[in-house]
């Protein structure tokens, strides 16, 4: 979703692939052996890291500077998000694969690892970095979205109320519904 996003956001034109996981096609293996989505080819030129595309994209065109940040804030954000949380996400919404945890130990960990942080940046600023919308919160949004989707009614009873305005926007956003649309399986 991120790297649909960036790459919607740039002005990109693209040939979608709508790919199920169950049912890989060929000419997508030789092109990415490992096998996961996103992937971008561009003139024989591979990327396969959402992050990777969305920097790729805003590259190539960032008309309101989504990647003008501070360095060392964003990667510090986004690296937050794609380590401990994305592991904490996973355990949530597979809670059946960790026997050993407890909703509420995952639960917690989350609020303390990311979303209380959040929480405390948003309720001072309308995006992560500030008032304006950067990649990091782009990159960050589906993650936290999914988080929320795992149990709706309790996620809206967190004391989350700017993380959750936050989640709101982005969800009401152009750019999300523009990227939303389901697309028919591609085959080979």
């Amino acid at each position: 979703m991120r790297a649909r996003m960036a790459l919607k956001y740039a002005g990109i034109d693209l040939e979608h692939r709508e790919i199920e996981l169950r049912n890989k096609p060929k000419s997508m293996l030789l092109l990415s052996p490992k096998g996961t989505v996103p992937v971008l080819c561009v003139d024989g030129f591979v990327l396969e890291q959402s992050l990777d595309i969305m920097r790729w994209a805003l590259m190539k065109s960032d008309p309101e500077g989504w990647a003008q940040v501070d360095e060392k804030t964003s990667q510090f954000w986004v690296n937050q998000n794609d380590g401990p949380f994305k592991v904490l996400l996973d355990q949530y919404k597979y809670l059946n694969r960790h026997p050993d945890l407890t909703v509420g130990d995952v639960l917690e960990a989350a609020l303390d690892q990311m979303l209380v942080p959040m929480e405390e940046v948003l309720a001072s600023s309308q995006y992560i970095l500030g008032d304006r919308m950067t990649y990091v919160d782009i990159a960050i949004f589906p993650f936290v979205r999914q988080f929320a989707m795992v149990d709706l009614q309790r996620f809206a009873t967190l004391p989350l109320s700017s993380t959750q305005k936050w989640l709101e926007r982005h969800l009401q956003s152009d750019l999300f519904q523009s990227v939303m649309h389901k697309y028919p399986s591609w085959h080979d």
